[in-house]
């Protein structure tokens, strides 16, 4: 063989490179950046669509009120609330815990709030002591079931039930009204509206992004998932399973107390039922978003998304001009094919 047929063995490509031989690199159809954002984010469009297909159909049954600005204003008034407790039970869900006692760390926490309003103090400081406690009961919660080896499930059932009635046994089932909440700097930032929208969307969103950065973007949500996917694989991998998991129930704790502060402020009075109606509305808002039960995956935006699809249920039904009695049966209607529309997805994401 002559020397100019002999092929370059220090160039491979040099052989297919050549300008009558030039061939196109083949690509994975999952290289393409649509469908690479697709099948990562397929729980969250999933979701989307099925808020989407339902208020189209709302919005067909009766389009005069869902062309008015003043029903949109109203769901997004009271949707921050549940946001501020959806996200952060998407960390609990992908960790492979449960919690139920977000309800009563609502109101406990916001009935510190509106002590300390009412004692004559600024409404900041209220704050301040509505996350410390939300992150004093989410720390007590989790030390139960990760340090004291109870089911979350029971154990967090019990801890709603415990703090619900010792609010009751203290406050007799007396509520507290706060109407100097209006004239504070606190209202004005957090609870005013902007344009003639509430502001208390904006910071609603902007909780969402940054736990949604936090969720997949930081060491911190690589490290929920991995526990939430396998405990033993992440031990030996240098991960403090039990310090995660505790992590997660704090992260609840702090997102009820600011939930349950921008209720207090909305309303411009605390109940000592606050927080009891958020129970199956938060819960069912996480699945049908598309975080599964079984832990290791989830999606932050995907249960922001069943927050809003959640919230817009019982709105859209009265609306539609249906009778209150059908609200119920359209919330798990919903949930529902929702959540089969995760199962059939379930083989390829799992």
């Amino acid at each position: 063989m002559s020397k100019t047929m002999e092929p370059d063995l220090h160039e491979p490509s040099a052989s297919i490179s050549r300008p009558g031989n030039a061939r196109k690199e083949w690509k994975h159809p999952s290289d393409h950046w649509m469908r690479g954002f697709i099948l990562d984010n397929r729980a969250a469009l999933g979701t989307l669509a099925v808020f989407v297909v339902m208020m189209t159909v709302f919005m067909i049954a009766n389009p005069t009120v869902f062309t008015t600005w003043y029903l949109y204003s109203s769901v997004l008034t009271t949707l921050p609330v549940a946001l501020f407790v959806v996200v952060p039970l998407v960390f609990v869900v992908t960790c492979g815990e449960i919690d139920l006692s977000f309800p009563a760390t609502m109101g406990f926490a916001s009935w510190v709030f509106a002590l300390v309003v009412q004692a004559g103090y600024d409404p900041f400081l209220g704050i301040a002591a509505a996350i410390a406690t939300g992150t004093l009961l989410g720390f007590l919660v989790g030390s139960l079931v990760v340090y004291g080896g109870l089911s979350s499930l029971i154990a967090t059932l019990g801890m709603n039930f415990l703090l619900r009635g010792l609010i009751q046994i203290i406050n007799e089932g007396k509520s507290t009204a706060l109407t100097s909440l209006a004239d504070s700097w606190a209202y004005k930032i957090f609870s005013s509206q902007l344009y003639g929208i509430p502001v208390q969307i904006f910071w609603a969103i902007g909780f969402v992004v940054l736990s949604a950065l936090l969720y997949n973007r930081h060491r911190f949500g690589a490290q929920v998932k991995v526990v939430g996917d396998n405990p033993d694989s992440a031990q030996q991998m240098g991960i403090d399973v039990k310090r995660v998991r505790v992590k997660v129930f704090v992260f609840v704790g702090i997102g009820a107390a600011i939930a349950g502060t921008f209720s207090v402020m909305i309303n411009f009075t605390w109940w000592p039922t606050a927080g009891d109606g958020y129970l199956l509305p938060v819960l069912a808002s996480v699945f049908v978003g598309g975080t599964p039960t079984w832990g290791g995956i989830g999606t932050v935006v995907g249960g922001a998304i069943g927050a809003v699809t959640v919230s817009f249920i019982q709105t859209g039904v009265v609306a539609a001009g249906l009778s209150g009695f059908y609200v119920q049966f359209f919330n798990g209607l919903i949930i529902i094919l929702s959540l089969l529309g995760h199962k059939w997805n379930q083989a390829r994401y799992r």
